[in-house]
């Protein structure tokens, strides 16, 4: 009797562990459908419901930062891109994001970090740091000028 209910045990929590697991895999994976279908608010929700179930699922946060950008509300997407970086502290996409944030709050010293950082882990996206320092280099003389 006690073989057939630890059996019975083990089988009903194999199936709930992978359904649990496939269950976050989706809630991702439609988030990112409705994303690219511009359907920013039903994203955000499956977004959040994977972050319910996955705490530590970094590119949940990352596309909600995504949103947050469209979405104009600088202070929600720095929280994600900081959550972001946290669980993931070389996402190049998150590193960009932030530099993209710094250089708009003439935080100079800020992107000099991230750059240094972004240099080492990049590897889709390394021209966009040249344009952000090109960029730094063309607005900290004014800065000091002034």
């Amino acid at each position: 009797m006690n073989k057939i209910f630890g059996l019975t045990l083990l089988f009903y929590l194999t199936i709930n562990i992978s359904n649990f697991s496939i269950g976050n895999e989706n809630f991702f994976n439609e988030g990112v459908k409705l994303y690219k279908n511009k359907k920013y608010n039903d994203a955000r929700f499956m977004f959040e419901r994977s972050i319910v179930f996955n705490p530590k699922d970094s590119n949940s946060y990352l596309y909600l930062a995504k949103i947050y950008n469209i979405e104009e509300d600088q202070q929600k997407e720095e929280r994600n891109l900081e959550a972001t970086l946290l669980i993931e502290p070389d996402n190049e996409e998150a590193i960009l994001m932030s530099m993209k944030i710094a250089l708009e709050k003439s935080n100079y010293s800020k992107v000099k970090d991230l750059s240094k950082t972004f240099i080492s882990v990049c590897k889709k996206l390394c021209d966009e740091n040249t344009d952000i320092l090109e960029t730094l280099s063309n607005i900290e003389p004014k800065n000091n000028e002034s």
